[in-house]
């Protein structure tokens, strides 16, 4: 059973969500048997690479709330978080935008470890001091070498703005057409979605169910017919 998850570094319920949903993947009896592939999503597409502000100035902007409602947005977020066992900073993130990620995210992808990469992005934006966003291309470099790639990989891509570019747009075209307006956006066999960052619970009943409903192969009879097989390949008899 395949599940593709959409979600973007910046999004903070993302962070959470891919916790909870792997505290489920853990308890379901068929765990091994789940290909679980993450999906391009920018929560802020037209934000310039180089235009970076701190996380409670956006939000007042973007929302139209004031700093004192931001800030206990974040700081219901942290303890949210914490439920989880993760880290979460409240004060001092900033804003960027995600394209390149997405962008590495996908070499990682094709090299077996893009879940080992969104992994160090989550932990690299909600929960050190460094950011993400303004230390440059070196700062993405460092964080795809933690996870295990080649950093003359990495640089590669980052240098060519066209690499993986499609790989991003296809993903992002691909949650529009399935209805997916905000993140985290799970896709279980291509049969159901679940929509933000649900309890544990609710993504156990999601794999239960969509594991259940799992079409056995049938097979169309014809009669029997030459084929293939542990023993050899049958031989025709004039």
């Amino acid at each position: 059973m395949r599940v593709e998850i959409w979600s973007d570094i910046a999004c903070p319920w993302c962070y959470v969500g891919k916790a909870r949903f792997e505290k489920a993947l853990e308890a379901f009896p068929h765990r091994g048997q789940v290909e679980v592939v993450h999906r391009s999503f920018e929560l802020d597409p037209g934000r310039a690479k180089g235009d970076i502000q701190p996380v409670i100035t956006m939000l007042t902007k973007k929302y139209g709330m004031s700093a004192v409602q931001a800030q206990a947005g974040e700081e219901n977020l942290g303890a949210q978080a914490a439920a989880e066992g993760l880290a979460y900073r409240t004060e001092g993130r900033d804003h960027g935008n995600t394209f390149d990620m997405h962008r590495l995210l996908h070499l990682a992808k094709e090299q077996g470890r893009q879940d080992e990469l969104i992994q160090v992005l989550y932990k690299a934006n909600f929960a050190e001091e460094r950011s993400v966003f303004s230390g440059g291309d070196e700062r993405l470099v460092e964080l795809a070498v933690a996870a295990g790639l080649d950093a003359d990989d990495a640089r590669k891509v980052l240098a060519d703005p066209a690499a993986y570019a499609d790989d991003v747009r296809a993903d992002e075209r691909e949650a529009a057409e399935l209805g997916a307006n905000g993140v985290p956006f799970f896709v279980l066999d291509r049969k159901y979605g679940v929509s933000g960052a649900q309890p544990a619970e609710v993504f156990e009943q999601a794999l239960t169910q969509a594991w259940g409903e799992r079409s056995p192969l049938r097979l169309i009879d014809q009669g029997e017919a030459d084929a293939c097989g542990p023993d050899g390949c049958a031989v025709p008899q004039k």
